[in-house]
């Protein structure tokens, strides 16, 4: 890939630097001064206005995207597994972190995000290698003893261990797990649908096998993708937003289109989150089922278009996979807000390390950089020794949060 300072960069390569203009001119870049050697050195001068404007603009979303997962899961993490009434009377009020004295922590959500985006920044070529980098990931996040394991996941995450390979390690199983952390492959193939669609495959078959978690993961990662090629100022059209879900599904499946037609109803009717979610037949709580999950999702993306706030309360208000719907929905809202229209105060109050949010905005920071071509991102750094004794505390915390479900509000 070539590479350019904000000034000036020469290369080698006709055709390789056609390749790539094409590309940047789909991206809106703007270049001066192209001067066409058959193969000598190619000088390209860009307009450095443009590009900084439009860097700060993605780098704005990417930061987005992860922040918004990272707030999404901490924000929805005390209330998971709760149903929507008794979320009412123990979290009454403006939803804020309420796992630590006021502070927030983050999950495997987060985390399978982060391993997700180290492994794009590690292997951006092949879905092959990129899935390897991420079971590697998944093999020692176990032993580092995370407080939440998906039952699909951690089977698959033994099957690895014991020596099946990437593609042969899925388990049969519809979870919404490949779904929380497709968001960012497709904010980095926002243009290429077809590659997209080949590490969202590679991705989802390492965990689960089900073509519904397939499904799923792949609307997630579309509307991430649709985000990021467009900055839309206004909620896109309905019918192009059920369209693009319907794109999801690889072949027909009459749960997906049905589920697809209960979204345009919805729609047509304006109604809320929580009204959405009955009409599902979720009124207890949105469970880990990736066609209960998706669904109300993108649908309070939808609805509260724009609005980062609004969408992410509508979600945790339905009570049941509170962190995982969160993720989900604040991945694809702040794919749309960019971090500027995160309120501070929730991003503020997530209190981790080694993955600190300074690391978080790290990581988006590279897979703009990356994504844009005009530098070569790397993955972040962090001191990995730390995520044992962070997880051990973490732990902790949640038996906590377990025992104090036992008193009342019930």
């Amino acid at each position: 890939m070539i590479q350019l300072t904000p000034l000036e960069k020469t290369v080698a390569g006709q055709e390789l630097l056609h390749i790539n203009m094409e590309k940047w001119k789909r991206e809106g870049k703007i270049f001066e001064n192209f001067i066409f050697k058959n193969t000598e050195p190619v000088t390209v001068r860009m307009v450095p206005s443009k590009k900084n404007k439009l860097t700060k603009e993605r780098q704005d979303r990417f930061r987005g995207l992860i922040l918004g997962t990272a707030v999404g899961d901490s924000l929805g993490l005390p209330a998971e597994g709760i149903s929507r009434r008794r979320i009412a009377e123990m979290f009454p009020g403006r939803w804020r972190h309420r796992l630590l004295f006021g502070k927030g922590m983050v999950s495997d959500d987060t985390d399978h995000t982060v391993f997700v985006s180290q492994s794009l920044l590690a292997f951006p070529d092949s879905p092959e290698l990129f899935a390897r980098r991420l079971s590697s990931c998944l093999r020692w996040w176990f032993l580092s003893l995370p407080a939440g394991i998906g039952w699909a996941t951690l089977r698959s995450v033994l099957l690895l261990w014991a020596g099946f390979p990437p593609h042969k390690s899925g388990i049969f199983s519809a979870g919404n797990g490949p779904a929380m952390r497709s968001a960012p492959i497709g904010a980095f193939f926002d243009t290429d649908r077809a590659v997209r669609d080949k590490f969202i495959c590679a991705g989802t078959r390492l965990t689960h096998t089900d073509p519904k978690a397939l499904t799923g993961a792949k609307a997630v990662a579309d509307l991430a993708a649709r985000s990021m090629v467009n900055p839309m100022q206004h909620r896109p059209d309905p019918k192009e937003f059920t369209d693009l879900l319907r794109r999801a599904a690889p072949g027909e499946d009459m749960e997906w289109e049905r589920l697809v037609g209960l979204v345009e109803q919805a729609c047509m009717r304006e109604l809320s989150v929580s009204a959405f979610a009955e009409m599902m037949g979720l009124s207890q709580g949105i469970s880990a089922y990736s066609y209960h999950s998706v669904p109300v999702a993108v649908y309070a993306w939808f609805r509260h278009f724009g609005d980062f706030e609004a969408c992410l309360t509508s979600v945790l208000e339905c009570g049941g996979d509170t962190d995982t719907v969160g993720a989900v929905a604040g991945a694809l809202a702040g794919t749309v807000c960019g971090e500027s229209g995160i309120p501070a105060d929730w991003i503020k109050g997530i209190w981790e390390w080694p993955r600190s949010v300074s690391v978080l905005r790290k990581i988006a920071d590279e897979l703009e950089k990356k994504n844009s071509g005009f530098s070569e991102g790397r993955p972040v750094p962090y001191l990995r020794i730390g995520i044992l004794p962070r997880n051990l505390f973490f732990l902790c915390v949640v038996l906590c949060h377990g025992f104090r479900r036992l008193l009342p509000p019930y």
